[in-house]
């Protein structure tokens, strides 16, 4: 494939990204890895002769690695040097990724969707996305770094650390770059979210459970690497299990037999409700709203999950079940994804401030483990087979 390269007054301009190491991606297309120059333009990568797709796209999230950056995801340099985080070179692309994510989330998952139409038709078309979550498992380079490289790589900050020893799972979570929430768009088109990335403890699983964890890992290669493209596009790095192996991991954590079938797929998208412009602003109404349409809601718990300090509220609907075939040929129905809803009230050092004033930074920040460990619970046997 050749391509273009557009300046911003859309003149056509030779590609050059001479560097000290090529990286080919896929046998459509390859570039080379380089650091933007700090006055360089906002450049767009062009298909000359094939059409744009979204296929297309997710191609060139091969091999992301926190310890280098790609050519439109560096920091850029003022003129007295000082750096930034910032998501301004390749903020198009990286985007459009997350739109293959929410695509293949939306695809599989009705109930996100359908309940997304009603709040975009109460409000106008315009929501915010308050984080995107993900599972993964803690074994062979599988865990919460292979997908954390990507979201580094546009600009992301690592933040706390959280713990779920019961389930026996850790979480970061990152947020992102400063210069992203000033965005007036709606949804991935709005502020880019906060990440919430969780992994298995595989090696404090049972022998049995391991062995099937590992089997799969293993024999999906380099797979780790991809694991942005394999969100993207909807599949599994690893080959389709048996039915028992997942019924085995079932029995001893329904968190990994989630990650099991669904892979790197989106967990779920959180609505903020904060964010929202009509009386939806306030989470219990909100939840109200979402159980009066049919919808129903994680009660592990409560129904509202509030943080000790009480300025995070949250919520989440019961996850989708999706027909899944194994690779013996039993077909099952099996926990697929749902959606959040999030409120962070405004810190107290700021509660004179007007309403009008009070930015995203004024407000209650972070995650709570205690809620986090509830909102797990969206994809448990239990609250699918709740009735009412």
């Amino acid at each position: 494939m050749q391509f273009q390269l557009l300046s911003p007054s859309n003149q056509v301009e030779p590609i050059m990204l001479a560097t000290t190491k090529s990286s080919t991606l896929s046998p459509l297309f390859s570039f080379n890895r380089t650091c933007v120059p700090s006055k360089s333009k906002f450049w767009n990568l062009v298909p000359m002769k094939q059409p744009y797709s979204s296929g297309h796209l997710a191609l060139g999230l091969a091999k992301a690695n926190s310890r280098r950056t790609l050519c439109a995801s560096c920091s850029t340099s003022s003129e007295n040097g000082s750096q930034r985080s910032s998501i301004q070179r390749g903020e198009a692309f990286f985007r459009g990724v997350l739109e293959s994510m929410q695509s293949v989330y939306l695809n599989r998952n009705p109930t996100a969707k359908s309940i997304l139409d009603l709040v975009h038709s109460v409000e106008n078309n315009s929501l915010c996305y308050d984080h995107l979550a993900f599972r993964t498992f803690g074994v062979n380079g599988y865990g919460i770094d292979s997908l954390a490289s990507f979201f580094l790589d546009y600009g992301y900050t690592q933040r706390e650390e959280l713990r779920f020893p019961a389930k026996k799972l850790r979480a970061l979570w990152f947020s992102p770059p400063a210069d992203s929430l000033a965005s007036s768009g709606s949804g991935i088109n709005g502020p880019l979210p906060r990440i919430f990335i969780s992994e298995l403890l595989v090696d404090q699983m049972s022998p049995q459970t391991q062995e099937i964890i590992r089997k799969y890992t293993e024999s999906s290669g380099d797979g780790n690497k991809y694991a942005a493209l394999a969100s993207s596009l909807g599949h599994l790095t690893w080959e389709k299990p048996l039915y028992s192996e997942f019924q085995q991991l079932a029995s001893e954590s329904e968190y990994a037999a989630w990650t099991l079938v669904n892979g790197y797929a989106l967990n779920h998208v959180t609505i903020s409700a904060h964010r929202l412009k009509t009386h939806l602003k306030d989470i219990k109404r909100l939840n109200q709203f979402i159980e009066d349409s049919g919808f129903r809601l994680n009660s592990e718990g409560g129904v509202l999950k509030v943080s000790p300090d009480g300025l995070l509220q949250q919520s989440s609907t019961v996850a989708d079940s999706i027909s899944f075939q194994f690779s013996d040929g039993i077909t099952e129905s099996v926990p697929c994804s749902y959606i959040e809803f999030a409120e962070r009230l405004v810190l107290p050092q700021y509660k004179n401030l007007p309403d009008t004033d009070v930015k995203e930074l004024h407000r209650r920040d972070g995650f709570e483990v205690a809620s986090a460990d509830k909102i797990f619970e969206s994809t448990s046997k239990e609250q699918l087979s709740r009735v009412g």
